[in-house]
């Protein structure tokens, strides 16, 4: 995925209200920023940290810019949480994902189960259907280790277990973590920020779910699906 317009550089002055950040330009001036992440940010809000935004010329936006890249322990880190689909989907298409490559058809926000709709259908006419679930990760507490979630996420579980009803049915049912930063090595659920869904993803494998987690590639003009984590249980 490149960016369209070259990100702009900049760094946090505060991140509050969800979807807010207040950040200063190179050139003194400072702006309010659209935030596209719901989730706490742990260790990416932190006031002074090097950030870089995007820019929509739309002019029914009430905000212009957009919060994309976070600078954090050396690295680059992707807070944007509509990013992974996109990245999926072009990882789909170009078949980078083994685990998950071959399928003709790549449909996206099919009706599944209770009020649900799953972020990819993968479809092939000699093969069951394939339920994949993408979530964000850009937790990192200890070095190397990728973590989810980043706060209690309910709507998270109850993937999980939709995608253990579409197993039971006899279907493929895969939930791929996208890891938006290039310095971790492994991934872990979070026990102590959600034990239910930690426990859940335990369950969820036991199950017949396949749990895969994928980093990134980043830079200030792309971010790309990358090399596969291990998943430390």
């Amino acid at each position: 995925m490149d960016f369209p317009q070259p990100l702009i550089p900049a760094r946090l002055l505060q991140r509050y209200k969800r979807f807010f950040a207040d950040v200063a330009l190179d050139d003194g001036t400072e702006l309010t920023a659209h935030c596209p992440n719901p989730g706490a940010m742990l260790g990416l809000n932190t006031p002074g940290l090097r950030c870089w935004l995007s820019r929509s010329d739309d002019p029914k936006r009430k905000l212009a810019h957009t919060l994309e890249l976070m600078e954090a322990d050396g690295g680059l880190v992707g807070i944007n949480t509509l990013h992974p689909n996109r990245l999926v989907a072009e990882a789909l298409a170009a078949d980078a994902i083994p685990e998950v490559a071959g399928y003709v058809s790549h449909r996206r926000e099919v009706k599944y189960g209770v009020n649900s709709r799953i972020d990819f259908l993968l479809e092939h006419p000699d093969r069951p259907p394939c339920w994949l679930e993408v979530k964000n990760v850009h937790l990192m507490r200890t070095p190397g280790l990728a973590e989810f979630p980043d706060c209690v996420a309910a709507r998270s579980l109850k993937h999980l277990r939709e995608l253990e009803t579409m197993v039971a049915n006899g279907n493929r049912a895969v939930v791929l973590f996208v890891v938006q930063r290039a310095d971790c090595g492994e991934f872990s659920a979070c026990q102590d920020l959600d034990r239910a869904f930690a426990l859940g993803l335990d369950q969820a494998a036991v199950a017949g779910v396949e749990v895969l987690v994928y980093g990134c590639d980043l830079t200030v003009d792309s971010v790309r699906i990358g090399r596969r984590i291990e998943w430390r249980r």
